[in-house]
Parts: C-alpha cells; sequence; structure tokens
C-alpha cells in the first residue's frame, strides 16, 4: 500500500538546531508543520558502546511525495555524521487535516 503523507522523526541536540531545521522545511513548504518536543532523554549504540545524549525531537508533517527533499534539508544543516530521519505512514485520520497537509506543502 503506498501512503499520502508521513510523520517524519529527527533527533538534535539543540533548540536552536531544531528551530532552524523546522524554520527551512517550513519556509521551503517541504512540512506543513513541524513539532519540537523539547528535552528528550536519547540512549543508543554508538561505536560499539551505549552512549546518551539530551535531545530534541522534531515531528515533522509532510507528503510522502516530500520525504527524499525533507531528507536532504535536514542532512545539509544537521551536524551528526548519522542524524535520525525516520518517516512512518500516516495510514488515518482527521482528513481535514490531512488535507490541509497536502494544501500547504503543495
Amino acid at each position: 500500500m503506498e501512503y499520502k503523507n508521513v510523520v517524519v522523526l529527527v533527533t538534535v541536540g539543540s533548540p536552536e538546531l531544531a528551530q532552524k531545521i523546522a524554520n527551512q522545511l517550513l519556509t521551503e513548504k517541504k512540512a506543513a508543520c513541524v513539532n519540537i518536543v523539547p528535552q528528550i532523554d536519547s540512549h543508543f549504540w554508538w561505536h560499539g558502546k551505549i552512549e546518551n545524549a539530551d535531545e530534541y525531537l522534531l515531528i515533522i508533517k509532510t507528503r510522502a511525495a516530500l520525504l527524499d527533499e525533507v531528507e536532504i534539508i535536514v542532512k545539509s544543516i544537521h551536524p551528526y555524521t548519522v542524524p535520525e530521519i525516520i518517516a512512518l505512514p500516516i495510514v488515518g485520520g482527521n482528513k481535514d487535516f490531512l488535507d490541509w497537509v497536502d494544501k500547504e506543502t503543495s
């Protein structure tokens, strides 16, 4: 099944970077909405050991067709060697909201 809309999750190390990525995606109409969830406690494997970091989570609502462009923008700004960019399909929801996402990213 092909999905029309996606939610993209991206973690960053500072609120300033979260704002910068969000603003760029919105300015270029690659996202209709970006939520920034402050101060998440991330735990992960990195170079063979368990690490942890305080991060900020971006929840990006966009069209699936724009995913490659979203990734390019995030990677161009993001300082991590391997930034988290995970897209999840939107399988349902408020049709009015999803139509708004389409309108704002067209």
